[in-house]
This record gives C-alpha cells, sequence and structure tokens, in this order.
C-alpha cells in the first residue's frame, strides 16, 4: 500500500525547470507527467534526442562541482514513464551518478536540450544515502536529468551541421568566373574565327611559326608520371625545324616553386640561343609560367616573347575548391586527408599543388601578382562532351615495349591506355548540373580566360586530357593536338606583331 501511494505521488510531480533561461515562473504543465502516454512520449523524445546528439558530440571532461543555476531539472514518474525491471536494477545499485550510455536498458532520462545526461538514482530502502546528500528530490525511484549546458552544447552542434551542409550545397557557386566579375578587370578579345583560320591553313601544309624563337611547352599537374606529356607535339615541331622544350618541373609542386624554375629556364634558354621564349601551358603549367611572368617580369621582359594558357585554371578550379574546402561534411570521412595521402605519399609531390589552384588561394596570388599588360597573352578553353560516346573512348598514356629475345627483330610495342574520357565526361556532367557551368571536366569555362587576353573558344567538344593524351580513334578529319598547339602559337605570334605595332604608333 506504502509502494501504490509512492507511485501516485510521483506520477503527480511536474517538470520543473530550474535553468536560467527558462525563469520567469515558467512551469511545465503537469498534463505530461499525470497522463502515462504523455510521460512515455516525453522520456522517449529526450532519450532520441540524447543519443542523437551524442552523435556529433566530442565528449568532454566537465567540472566536478557545478550549481544548480545553469541546470534544468525534470522529474519522470519511475512506475508510469518506464514499466520496466531494468529501473529497479539501476535503482539498486547504489550509485548516485551514471553517465547514461545507448547499450545500456537501465536508462532513466536523457538530456532533453544539449550536454552530458547523467542519471540520479535514489534508493528508498537506504536512508544513509539520502541523509548524506541533500539534494535528493525524492526517496523513491523517481528519476531526475540534469541538463548542463556543456560547450559545445547541442544546439551549437546543430548550427555547425547545418553550416557544413550549406557549405557543402553551395560548394564553389559564389567564386566561379569571380575573375569576369571583377570591375577592375579588362574585357577579352576573342579571336576564335582567326583560330580557326590558322588551324585550315596548318592542315594544307601552311606553317606559320617563325625559327626566330624558342618554343617552351610547360606540363601540368602529375605530368611526371605521364611519359608522353606533349611528346607528340614537340616531335611535331622538330620535324618543322623549330626548337621546341619540354620544361622538366616537379609538376606536384607549388606554383611559387615551378615558378622560379621556369625563371630559370627561361633565362638559360635565352642565354644559350640569343632567343626570345614562347610559351604554352597546359592546366596548372599555364598557371605556373603565368606565375613566374608575373613575379619576374622585371627579369624576363626582353626574354618573352608571349605566353598561351591552354585549359588553364587561371581563376581556379571548382573541383579543386570543392575537395579542399574545409568545414564541409566531407571532413567527416577526412577527404583532406585522403588527398594528402594520395599527393604526398603515393606521389611524392606537395598538397599545396592542389591548394594553389583553388578559388582562395588564386585571388590571393592575382591580388599580389598580376600579368604585365604588355606581355601578349592567349587563352584558350574548351568545353568536353558529356555524351554516351564517351564513355567508351580510350586514351593513350603510355606505351610498353614486350621483350624480344633476338637483336635484329624490333621490340614490339603496345599503347597503355587509360579511360580519362569518360572521367572528363562524369566531371564535366556534375559541373553542369551542380553549378550549371560548362567545363572541360577540370576548368569552367569562365576560369580559364585571362583578363585582358586573346580568347580562343572553339566548337568542338575537348576535354582537359585531350590536349596531352590523344585518343585510339582520332578522327583524321579534325586536327589534332599538336596541330592545335601550333595554331595557338601562331595566334600569339600574331598577336604580339600587333601588340607591337600598336605600341610603336602610340610612340608616334
Amino acid at each position: 500500500m506504502e509502494r501504490s501511494n509512492n507511485t501516485t505521488q510521483e506520477s503527480r510531480e511536474p517538470f520543473v525547470a530550474n535553468d536560467s533561461s527558462l525563469q520567469n515562473n515558467r512551469v511545465i504543465p503537469q498534463l505530461l507527467t499525470s497522463v502515462p502516454a504523455f510521460n512515455d512520449a516525453a522520456s522517449y523524445l529526450s532519450e532520441t534526442t540524447s543519443l542523437f546528439t551524442r552523435c556529433f558530440m566530442d565528449f568532454s571532461a566537465e567540472p566536478a562541482s557545478r550549481g544548480l543555476g545553469g541546470q534544468e531539472m525534470v522529474t519522470f514518474g519511475s512506475a508510469e514513464s518506464r514499466g520496466s525491471p531494468a529501473l529497479n536494477t539501476a535503482s539498486s545499485s547504489g550509485s548516485d551518478l551514471a553517465v547514461c550510455k545507448a547499450s545500456q536498458s537501465s536508462v532513466d532520462a536523457p538530456l532533453l536540450h544539449e550536454g552530458l545526461s547523467r542519471t540520479l538514482s535514489r534508493k528508498s530502502s537506504q536512508s544513509g544515502n539520502a541523509a548524506t546528500n541533500s539534494e535528493d528530490l525524492s526517496e523513491g525511484s523517481s528519476a531526475q536529468v540534469l541538463s548542463r549546458n556543456t560547450s559545445p552544447n547541442g544546439i551549437s552542434i546543430f548550427q555547425g551541421l547545418i553550416e557544413r551542409v550549406r557549405r557543402t550545397v553551395r560548394g564553389s557557386a559564389d567564386d566561379i568566373g569571380w575573375l569576369q566579375r571583377a570591375s577592375h578587370m579588362p574585357p577579352v578579345d576573342d579571336q576564335t574565327d582567326r583560330f580557326v583560320e590558322i588551324i585550315d591553313d596548318i592542315r594544307h601544309g601552311l606553317h606559320g611559326l617563325p625559327n626566330s624563337m624558342v618554343y617552351l611547352l610547360v606540363p601540368g599537374l602529375f605530368s611526371n608520371h605521364g611519359p608522353l606529356y606533349f611528346v607528340n607535339t614537340k616531335t611535331s615541331f622538330s620535324k618543322m625545324g623549330l626548337t621546341c622544350h619540354i620544361a622538366k618541373i616537379h609538376s606536384e609542386a607549388c606554383v611559387e616553386k615551378n615558378a622560379r624554375e621556369i625563371k630559370d629556364y627561361i633565362e638559360e634558354i635565352y642565354w644559350g640561343s640569343r632567343k626570345r621564349v614562347l610559351l604554352l601551358g597546359h592546366s596548372k603549367g599555364g598557371v605556373d609560367a603565368a606565375a613566374a611572368l608575373s613575379m619576374y617580369w622585371t627579369d624576363l621582359k626582353d626574354k618573352v616573347g608571349g605566353l598561351v594558357l591552354a585549359q588553364s585554371p587561371y581563376g581556379g578550379s571548382p573541383i579543386a575548391s570543392d575537395i579542399l574546402r574545409e568545414g564541409q561534411l566531407g571532413d567527416y570521412v577526412n577527404i583532406r586527408k585522403l588527398m594528402e595521402t594520395l599527393i604526398c605519399k603515393v606521389i611524392k609531390g606537395d598538397l599545396l599543388a592542389l591548394e594553389d589552384l583553388t578559388y582562395e588561394r588564386r585571388k590571393e596570388f592575382l591580388s599580389k601578382y598580376h600579368l604585365p599588360r604588355e606581355l601578349p597573352v592567349v587563352s584558350f578553353r574548351t568545353e568536353a562532351s558529356i555524351s554516351p560516346a564517351v564513355l567508351a573512348t580510350l586514351s593513350r598514356v603510355a606505351h610498353a615495349e614486350l621483350p624480344t629475345f633476338s637483336t635484329a627483330q624490333p621490340a614490339t610495342t603496345f599503347p597503355v591506355v587509360m579511360p580519362l574520357g569518360a572521367v572528363m565526361a562524369a566531371c564535366a556532367q556534375l559541373l553542369q548540373i551542380r553549378y550549371g557551368e560548362k567545363s572541360d571536366g577540370l576548368v569552367t569555362c569562365c576560369d580559364a580566360e585571362v583578363p585582358g587576353s586573346v580568347v580562343v573558344r572553339p566548337k568542338r567538344k575537348l576535354d582537359h586530357a585531350w590536349m596531352v593524351y590523344s585518343e585510339l580513334n582520332d578522327n583524321p578529319t579534325e586536327a589534332d593536338a599538336s596541330q592545335v598547339c601550333e595554331a595557338l602559337l601562331t595566334l600569339l605570334v600574331e598577336v604580339g606583331q600587333r601588340r607591337r605595332h600598336e605600341l610603336s604608333n602610340k610612340d608616334e
């Protein structure tokens, strides 16, 4: 009979909030505790909130003693809110303070808002505990939940999660094309029609590149692992009697380091041949070459005739930015750490090589260095095809030789191919759907155009890897990569001649 009375008393105890944020005599209605169904629902909701919060919390040490001014105290009736023998087991354990765990069935009531949930269990039969602890709220098996205001609290955790979701969904939408939107940037000059005419002349055997120049090809990211990078273009130039070099730089190094090496290359070529140098950089190679001319222009202005940036992320790359941007959902799976392991451990490169292509780093660099206005610059940007036929495209990235047992018999070679076209098409489709921007698979069209440069925008669908790795099924009726590079450099020569003519007229 005494047990029944205690149970009735416990069921009538209200929810009392002692937290400073719940003052002004606000008391939760007794209806929640007087009705068993509501009490059970409140307990279940509290448990669910506690478990979900702990998924995103870092349990840190709390002070041993805290006042009740920052606590929210809620009382549940044990007989009506639980109704399971597990509660009696927890109550008879003799523990005054126990951390709530999801794997234990003896959890009385978790926290409602935030913090580390703890349970105070009291035995009605042990009067010694009640006399020792003056904060006992009942002698029955009622549970009291202390909601502590720890830092970070549950609200800030959920706000942080929402911010991560927002940054992940928003991605690079605000950064793509930022150079074109800048008010102080000069406009571009579209010379695509002239480029098409030059391509047609080259295919008919009319070549316009002068022998009075030296041509330096600057490869892009991961070129050290591609033995055929720019090889066909250099071979084609050599057959025409032109002096052509491929810059042997560590493409996985940072931009400023490669800029210094390119400067040394240019000076070595110039002092050895007494000929000016025309540079053509592909992908990150164009960014490295532009950085060399921006940082060391006073030393190179008499040694360089112009620069071509082919599919270069001069304004930045959304792929690099989305991978390395901090504060995203990808931080939970350590995407940045995975890329660091791939570049630094596997490829033996520097993570700064990829970081330098993000929008944040490009904005920082271009705020300090910019290309000189008198330098002739040609920008070449393309759009990748996203048709299903591209999925079957294979690119020749290397070649292997079979061993021979006779010196008189020539070695047999076969190509090493990779589905680069399919990868570029998938990336281009992703950027098209997510941002509504056309790209070559890695670089958007607007980010590949240098302000104030001559721009070439071909209608032909070309992905980012086409410039350096030829396809197995190249269309013989179309220009190959070597001819495209020749046409770009020929256009650069014309732009330089026109620029010098304009400057001479101004001086007169």
